[in-house]
């Protein structure tokens, strides 16, 4: 989007309440969609499924200066039944009304579920299928208990339900049925729970929403006027947008503007958070990922030092799908770091030399939530494999349109030769760290283990951490899954994103939290 085109885009009415309007420059292509659970990736759901929507599951996003644990959302408990571990009970949140004046309640809770699992459904939506589904693959049955309990029942023991269901939102069946059972028309009228409703919603253009005041946590009910969402994928436009004014907050800032936004004013926010910038390998027949020595060999080219250098210092270097520091690494005996040497010795060995080198083709995409600076960073690694004796070809897609792949999975007719795909992804629950990208019963269309990884003594890890329900054991069980990640370089491990965000002074209130989300209800504009 142009800035010219952003100018015409924020001409709002001045702000009526104290809080003032809040507008985003966000990196996604669109706006996210306001039916439930949104597309875009998490940055989808840190604007749009988090702020118009609720789960059973929250996070508390109140600190900066501590990892975000899990928190009562719609639900106020939840337990398994420690006499059959696949059944869990959800007790819910009493009085919570949808933006459209309609009950939240048990039914509505089945009624969402069934949604995104049950294609006979009338309410079954194979968009919010597609988002949703992969995010829940434990469970079987659900079912009203009464009107304040639902009984969820997984297919085998799976003690990571509670972080499952933090992804899954409540969209309002009651809003459904009125705007005649149809999800586009839904997309016109949204009705969710959470702090902020949907005023105008212009596909690739805007979305206004504003404060739920009627919001059923008080102490989250924002003082906004207005908050405003604009997708502005190219990073050059996001930053001239802030400095003319056009814009208050721009999400990932280019490493090369950092300085002189700082200079001219504005402020720059990083903190840690659960995220990696991988290569994820295709492992099917056929494909140069299936030796070892090659993914090695990749892992040990890449220049992260130099990497970090040219983002103006805003990434960690990775060593792994989560970082060193996390409770989850253990000990791999493989050493993730730059040692070309090295990688030329180990492709040597599988035949290959920069006079007789391979090819591959990647899918990336140069913009989208939690992608850093993707050209940037794949244009270095690029650089660095081809000095090895791995030549890459780029095939660039839409966010949206990479995100769809990942979910097909490598077999799919549109991966198109690639073996690679590049995806930033979430960490912060062991599912979505590790389980999803390896269990081979998650092998597209049943999850998104992309590259069709199958291994039995993985999956028997897999098994362990789900049937595990005392933490200090399950740790131990996780930290060895992540060693044999590392051990057997499944991925091309390059960064962690620490979320550089920037935006003008007048922006007060806003808590950087630990995590992809952010809690935007305690910001206001002067």
């Amino acid at each position: 989007m142009s800035t010219a085109a952003i100018a015409m885009l924020v001409g709002l009415s001045a702000p009526t309440l104290a809080g003032g309007t809040l507008r985003i420059a966000m990196t996604a292509s669109d706006i996210p969609l306001p039916n439930g659970q949104t597309d875009q990736g998490a940055e989808g759901m840190r604007f749009m499924g988090y702020t118009v929507f609720d789960a059973l599951v929250g996070y508390d996003l109140s600190s900066p200066d501590k990892p975000v644990t899990l928190i009562p959302g719609l639900a106020t408990e939840w337990s398994v039944d420690p006499a059959d571990t696949t059944k869990w009970t959800f007790k819910l949140r009493p009085g919570v009304k949808f933006h459209d004046g309609s009950d939240f309640n048990a039914e509505a809770v089945v009624w969402n579920l069934a949604k995104i699992l049950d294609k006979d459904a009338p309410q079954y939506d194979e968009r919010q299928a597609a988002q949703g589904r992969g995010r829940i693959p434990s469970i079987a049955t659900y079912k009203v208990v009464d009107d304040m309990t639902v009984e969820i029942t997984t297919k085998a023991p799976e003690a990571l339900i509670p972080y499952q269901m933090a992804w899954i939102v409540m969209s309002s069946p009651a809003q459904w049925e009125k705007v005649g059972k149809n999800w586009d028309e839904f997309l016109k009228a949204p009705s969710g729970t959470g702090p902020f409703k949907v005023e105008s919603y212009v596909p690739r253009e805007r979305a206004v929403l504003v404060p739920n005041t009627e919001y059923w946590d008080k102490d989250r009910i924002s003082t906004l006027d207005k908050l405003v969402l604009m997708p502005v994928a190219d990073p050059s436009a996001r930053v001239a947008a802030l400095r003319s004014g056009q814009v208050d907050w721009i999400e990932a800032p280019p490493s090369d503007s950092i300085e002189s936004l700082r200079g001219a004013g504005f402020e720059i926010t990083s903190n840690v958070y659960p995220h990696v910038w991988p290569w994820h390998f295709s492992l099917l027949e056929g494909s140069p990922w299936t030796d070892i020595r090659v993914r090695k060999a990749a892992n040990l080219a890449i220049d992260r030092a130099g990497m970090k250098e040219l983002l103006g210092g805003m990434m960690v270097e990775a060593k792994g799908m989560v970082p060193p520091t996390s409770n989850w690494f253990g000990n791999p005996e493989f050493e993730v770091k730059y040692d070309p040497e090295a990688a030329k010795a180990l492709l040597a060995e599988a035949g290959v030399s920069s006079e007789k080198p391979i090819s591959v083709k990647a899918i990336i995409s140069p913009s989208g939530g939690g992608q850093m600076e993707p050209m940037l960073m794949n244009e270095l690694i690029q650089q660095n494999l081809a000095e090895v004796g791995i030549n890459v070809e780029f095939d660039v897609r839409d966010w949206n349109a990479l995100l769809a792949n990942w979910r097909a999975g490598a077999k799919d007719p549109g991966t198109a030769g690639a073996t690679v795909t590049n995806s930033s992804y979430f960490s912060q629950d062991p599912f979505t760290a590790l389980i999803r990208h390896v269990d081979s019963t998650l092998i597209p269309p049943n999850g998104t283990n992309w590259g069709y990884y199958s291994d039995p003594e993985m999956d028997a890890l897999i098994d362990q951490v789900r049937n595990e329900f005392d933490p200090e054991k399950q740790v131990k069980v996780i930290q060895t899954m992540h060693e044999k990640f590392v051990d057997e370089a499944l991925f091309l491990f390059v960064a962690h994103d620490v979320a550089p965000r920037a935006m003008t002074s007048k922006v007060k209130g806003f808590v950087h939290p630990q995590n992809w989300f952010a809690d935007l209800t305690s910001v206001t504009v002067e």
